[in-house]
């Protein structure tokens, strides 16, 4: 697959098949996306790889804690909600997807029962992992993760993966690390669902919208 309908093709992938994806080929995939810039050099990722039961572990406890009301959290200062047209991207994206999932804006229940689905990672049969030392400044270390992240979507792509970046996954920090086994030292940013989509699923129908360039670009000098 040529970069160009990579880049076009690339999509958030919310239902899997459940066939497993060869720790080989997912080898291959990161071995190629280390090569994504960094500030530097620095290439300040930590990687984790989780499938299997511990996987399922992961699952469970995430259910259990938002069933039981347990806030989600992260290692990093609360997040600003979004305004203004970003809010509005925002909105506009939910309304397509749960009109593709055919869930009612008044259906709490099945609202809920998406929202724990997003943290079990859309139940893919791969979760990627990624975080950055304590040390590091998070707003770097945030961009070269970034820059790494839709490396992986990508290169995933080119196997017939589909892959879901999220931070859901790594809300509950204290959980995450107690199954990867990653220390307290290592702050947890994202982590990236992977596996075979189910083209059946409704939420795969969805392909985000884009501004056009003339409202996000300014020429200077042209």
């Amino acid at each position: 697959m040529e970069l160009h309908e990579a880049i076009q093709k690339r999509r958030s992938i919310r239902g899997y098949l459940p066939d497993p994806v060869p720790r080989e080929l997912l080898e291959e995939i990161i071995a190629l996306s280390l090569r994504a810039p960094s500030a530097m050099n620095t290439q300040p990722w930590e990687i984790a790889v989780v499938t299997g039961e511990p996987l399922e572990e992961l699952r469970r406890a995430h259910t259990e804690m938002l069933q039981a009301g347990t806030p989600p959290g992260t290692d990093f200062d609360t997040a600003k909600p979004f305004e203004g047209v970003y809010k509005e991207r925002q909105r506009a994206l939910g309304f397509t997807l749960y009109g593709h999932l055919g869930i009612e804006r008044d259906d709490k229940e099945k609202r809920t029962e998406w929202t724990i689905k997003g943290f079990r990672g859309f139940d893919a049969p791969a979760l990627i992992v990624i975080a950055a030392d304590e040390t590091l400044d998070d707003r770097v270390a945030a961009s070269d993760i970034g820059g790494l992240a839709q490396t992986i979507c990508l290169a995933a792509l080119e196997h017939g993966l589909g892959t879901c970046i999220n931070t859901q996954g790594v809300a509950y920090p204290r959980v995450m690390r107690q199954i990867i086994g990653m220390p307290e030292t290592k702050k947890l940013h994202l982590c990236i669902s992977v596996g075979y989509p189910d083209e059946s699923h409704p939420a795969n129908r969805l392909m985000s919208d884009r501004e056009p360039m003339d409202n996000m670009v300014t020429w200077v000098g042209f």
